[in-house]
């Protein structure tokens, strides 16, 4: 029972919430029930079918439809005098400013990706707003608070970048299910369905540059007055059977491993067309194109059940058949979508096929599609819990209860007898860029190296900023806004293509550049230092820049890299990692710990990895190894973040 202090609290909030998914949902029948009484919700994503079997608030009629909206109408059904206002946009645009936000009593935040949450915490910084950040992933999640000045912010501990793989690991030598995953959907199947001119190579990684024959020339082309079901052998020839035999015609590389065995369409399946057992007509009736099923129209029911071989073989043709066929007109224009099932039958076909080829455990649809989307599938409890902690933790928000705040774990197994474990936060680490404002090192070839560079690789892709100005000195360099004349942006439009010595004020070793972002009231200095080479394989931007970490990439002999994720030209994110959590270092409430401090107990733990809850639970979730190994300090300190 809440005590009066704690009512008059919580009836005279403004409360914001980012994210109605999984946690957002529960978050926002509990706040309702709580008693807050002026409830806003910000949520750009509207609702699937996915989300239905634990985002209790919608229903089937609502799928399309926004999340923020059908929630904010579903609780009011319940509490029709709470004030409840929806927002369905995206957190980062320009009305939900410093001022916006300024505005609330605190902040609870329930988003599914780290860009947002790392600009909902520059906002709430720069408001003087407190911030409940939470997460969870399966069994796992936390509910972490965050006060300016008083606790760390959500940056003061770098999150490690998702695993990449080097391509050559995943287009000549796989040794796991998940690189024949990125093979079959960042590489296969956007070469058949989506831009075919698209960087990637299906049809040789051989030493030999003869190999690289005219045999495949036209090989993913259709040729007029060519069967669809020929089609179809003649791609599985090729990437199966041709590629794997030039492949080993490298001995070197097999030398140390185990030889994938050449697969051909003949030897699996019969020559004449793949009969169907199953409902085709179930395929013509349906409207939405992304129910159209290869499983359907075979007969196969189970997406639980590992397919044989053949089955693998007879789903890989069909599924061709029909995108063919029944999504024509969507063929060069595809990328792959976890809920586009008949893109995740054909990536579960060809990288089971893969996998036989190489002795790779195959997989069921099932669990393929959980590793081809990213999935940590969702617990409606864990959801329910984290929950109720972020309601507790505004709770003490709100009433400046400062020595009772804590992060806390929900965890799988019982630890000291807890499923729950209270820990004092962290005090702000005053190596913090965004909340402690400590200068950055970049090295970079100042005489190479282009302004265009530093924006795309430094100013956007590590320091997440959205409306950049650069200035050197008084010198105004870039700027990014909607109020720019025409003169500006030329003039700031030519400076991206000069390179860092030749701009109007010269960036050279010494200089000091101010990076500022006017939506996010985040500003930071960046101390240039000249370096005329850098190591393509592990320093691939060119440029280095000190106080931002990045995970290492599995070791290999090539330079370029490939994840789980996007395309082949961008480095990508992995699949869950299946390591399983270790709560050897999470420490009883009762003592506050400094960062040092925290740096030195954890140091006794054992080294096994732990997953960091990034996100909540809307099937993307990413399950991400710890922090830089060129970093001990910061891999010490074994907790989620």
């Amino acid at each position: 029972m809440a005590s009066q202090q704690q009512l008059s609290a919580i009836k005279g909030a403004k409360v914001l919430m980012v994210g109605a998914g999984g946690i957002g949902c529960e978050l926002l029948k509990t706040l309702a029930l709580s008693g807050f009484q002026d409830i806003h919700i910000i949520d750009m994503d509207t609702i699937e079918v996915s989300n239905l079997n634990r985002q209790f608030l919608f229903r089937k009629s609502h799928v399309g439809l926004s999340k923020a909206k059908v929630a904010r109408d579903a609780v009011l059904r319940f509490r029709p005098h709470v004030s409840i206002t929806s927002y369905h946009a995206n957190v980062k645009n320009q009305e939900f400013n410093v001022d916006f936000f300024k505005q609330f009593s605190v902040v609870l935040n329930g988003l599914d990706n780290l860009d947002a949450r790392r600009h909902v915490n520059r906002l709430c910084l720069a408001a003087d707003v407190p911030l409940v950040e939470s997460g969870t992933t399966g069994f796992l999640g936390q509910v972490t608070v965050h006060v300016k000045g008083k606790t760390e912010c959500y940056e003061c501990q770098p999150k490690p970048a998702p695993k990449t793989y080097p391509v050559c690991t995943i287009t000549s030598t796989p040794s796991k299910f998940v690189h024949c995953i990125v093979w079959a959907k960042d590489l296969l199947f956007t070469k058949l369905f989506g831009d075919k001119n698209q960087e990637n190579d299906l049809n040789v990684r051989s030493s030999d540059p003869a190999s690289s024959s005219d045999h495949a020339e036209d090989i993913f082309q259709l040729n007029k007055d060519e069967t669809i079901e020929h089609y179809g052998r003649r791609v599985f020839d090729h990437v199966f059977g041709y590629n794997i035999e030039v492949a080993l015609s490298n001995e070197d590389t097999w030398k140390n491993r185990n030889k994938p065995r050449p697969i051909y369409s003949r030897d699996i399946l019969p020559e004449e067309p793949t009969k169907q057992n199953g409902n085709a007509d179930k395929n013509c009736a349906t409207d939405d194109q992304s129910l159209i099923s290869a499983m359907t129209s075979l007969g196969i029911k189970n997406p639980q059940e590992i397919w044989s071989l053949m089955e693998n073989s007879r789903i890989f043709i069909e599924a061709i058949k029909l995108f063919f066929t029944k999504r024509e007109k969507d063929v060069g224009n595809l990328a792959f979508d976890k809920d586009d099932q008949l893109a995740v039958e054909f990536v579960t076909a060809a990288a089971n096929i893969r996998a036989e080829s190489f002795g790779i455990p195959m997989h069921s649809l099932f669990e393929s599609k959980g590793i081809a989307g990213n999935i940590v599938h969702a617990i409606a409890t864990t959801n329910a819990i984290i929950a109720g902690l972020i309601v507790i933790e505004a709770i003490k928000v709100l009433q400046n209860d400062a020595n009772n705040y804590r992060m806390t774990y929900c965890l799988e197994h019982p630890s000291r007898k807890m499923l729950l474990m209270p820990v004092e936060p962290f005090e702000p680490n005053k190596s913090c860029y965004v909340c402690s404002e400590t200068p950055l090192s970049l090295e970079i070839n100042t005489h190479r190296a282009k302004l265009r560079d530093f924006v795309e690789k430094i100013v956007t892709a590590k320091l997440g900023m959205n409306f950049p100005l650069i200035m050197h000195g008084a010198a105004l360099l870039y700027e990014v806004g909607d109020d720019l004349d025409e003169d500006m942006v030329a003039n700031y439009t030519a400076n991206l293509e000069k390179v860092l010595s030749e701009l109007p004020s010269p960036v050279v070793s010494g200089t000091i550049l101010s990076v500022e972002d006017l939506q996010q009231e985040l500003s930071c200095s960046i101390n240039i230092k000249h370096r005329d080479e850098f190591n393509e394989e592990k320093e691939p931007d060119g440029m280095v820049l000190s106080g931002w970490q990045q995970t290492p990439l599995e070791k290999d002999d090539c330079s370029k890299t490939l994840g789980n994720g996007e395309s082949t030209s961008k480095t990508l994110p992995s699949a869950p990692d299946a390591d399983k959590y270790d709560d050897s270092d999470m420490v009883a409430s009762g003592r506050k710990r400094k960062l040092d401090e925290a740096v030195n107990i954890s140091g006794e733990a054992n080294s096994s990895k732990k997953p960091e809850v990034l996100d909540d639970d809307d099937d993307d979730l990413v399950m991400l190894d710890d922090g830089d190994d060129r970093n001990p300090a910061i891999n010490k300190k074994k907790r989620l973040q």
